[in-house]
């Protein structure tokens, strides 16, 4: 092996090497200068953040260049020359994303350093967010398809599909129409203004919060940190709740159900002390009305505002607890208690049957054919009486008047039932 086939190699790797770090090196140097002339936009500032991707596709770009005239493997030159091709088109798409992620993100700062409506600043962040994800996914797939057609077979295939674009755009569109259907839905989202990260929403009765939307899908994450993942095309075609659209401000209610003699004047003085000690409340409003009543309790509904749902949370649970404590404290007899006992004036006294007072007499009273009582062993009279009925009469004649008794006092309650219903309700047609 002569000394020109070892420099060659050496120089020409080398080379490209030593070029590469010497221009990343001069750009760093460039853009933290420029980033500090310029602090008012941090553009040049996040471009630093290319230095990996732009010094791969510099060093690709020189090795693929000058590989031939390195005469290394020449058995293997096509195969090296496709591997350093393929890795030229996918640092040069890396720098491309990285380069449009640093614009988006610097335009996006510079707005938000002069935008103080927090409901704009969610807008414009969703649509930058959807933006910088669109040109990823279609700087994605021209550089796959750059990199599948530097084969040769492929680009035969590809002849073929376009000769078939019709027909296969008709089967594409077809399978992947929910895909489709997504990816028009997070469009019409990011620039329909129709949600927006950090708006707080109630899908599917959750309560949660826009943490993450795509192109795809949008995650929702709920109050005890559930992460709720729904498609985009959902919320264009199913109704939901946005509470931060047309203001953050929210208005919440507290619900009391107390006994009928619940000190209504006191408890809304005591409303406006708790609301006025809670740091959440925003001072908007309050308010206590009865909104209802049962026959063992009275409803009593509280209104306070807040800036936010977080806040108006926390407003609802104080104002509930604090309430409650009061009224066992001071009014105890304002809570709802169950009544077990006869309301004041009702008679409680037993009901008596003049009939069933009959029959008691009739049974006290000894029928005179009522036969002695036999001594004990004797049997005749036993048998006699069984034979010929004469002892089974009176016994029979007596439960009958005991029956009838009990019929006559039925009758007589239902009777007194009746009269009493008709009084207190008054006439009836």
């Amino acid at each position: 092996m002569s000394t020109e086939e070892v420099l060659r190699p050496l120089i020409v790797i080398g080379g490209s090497v030593a070029i590469t770090f010497a221009v990343g090196w001069t750009a760093d140097v460039l853009l933290r200068r420029t980033d500090a002339r310029h602090p008012e936009t941090p553009l040049w500032g996040r471009l630093r953040r290319c230095r990996v991707p732009f010094r791969l596709v510099l060093c690709a770009a020189l090795l693929r260049g000058s590989y031939d005239q390195a005469r290394l493997a020449r058995d293997h030159r096509a195969g090296t020359g496709q591997f350093l091709t393929l890795v030229l088109i996918g640092a040069t798409a890396w720098l491309v994303v990285r380069i449009a992620t640093a614009i988006v993100e610097s335009s996006y700062s510079r707005y938000a350093a002069t935008t103080r409506d927090p409901a704009r600043l969610r807008r414009v962040r969703t649509q930058v967010t959807l933006i910088q994800r669109v040109v990823t996914a279609v700087v994605g797939v021209v550089a796959v398809s750059a990199m599948l057609l530097t084969f040769p077979t492929m680009r035969t295939v590809g002849t073929s599909m376009l000769a078939s674009a019709g027909l296969l755009g008709i089967v594409a569109g077809i399978a992947a129409q929910s895909t489709l259907g997504n990816l028009f839905a997070g469009l019409q989202i990011a620039f329909g203004d129709m949600v927006r990260l950090g708006d707080t929403v109630v899908v599917d009765g959750e309560w949660g919060t826009v943490e993450e939307i795509t192109l795809t899908f949008l995650a929702v994450r709920t109050w005890d940190e559930r992460l709720i993942t729904m498609p985009v095309s959902y919320f264009t075609s199913k109704p939901f709740e946005n509470w931060s659209r047309g203001g953050s401000q929210m208005t919440g209610t507290v619900f009391f159900h107390l006994d009928h003699s619940a000190p209504v004047r006191e408890m809304r003085v005591q409303l406006e002390k708790i609301v006025r000690e809670c740091a959440d409340w925003d001072g908007r409003g309050l308010s206590l009305t009865v909104t209802d009543t049962t026959p063992s309790t009275v409803q009593l509904r509280a209104l306070v505002t807040a800036r936010d749902a977080d806040a108006i949370w926390n407003v609802r649970c104080e104002v509930r607890e604090r309430m409650i404590t009061w009224l066992y404290e001071e009014h105890p007899y304002a809570l709802p208690r169950i009544a077990t006992a006869p309301a004041p004036g009702l008679d409680t006294s037993p009901v008596v049957s003049p009939a069933l007072d009959r029959a008691r007499g009739q049974d006290r009273t000894e029928p005179s054919d009522r036969p002695r009582d036999r001594e004990p062993g004797s049997t005749t009279g036993a048998a006699t009486g069984a034979a010929t009925g004469t002892e089974a009469a009176p016994a029979d004649s007596h439960g009958r008047a005991r029956d009838r008794a009990s019929r006559e006092d039925y009758d007589d309650a239902q009777g007194r039932a009746r009269r009493s219903a008709g009084h207190d309700g008054g006439p009836r047609s």
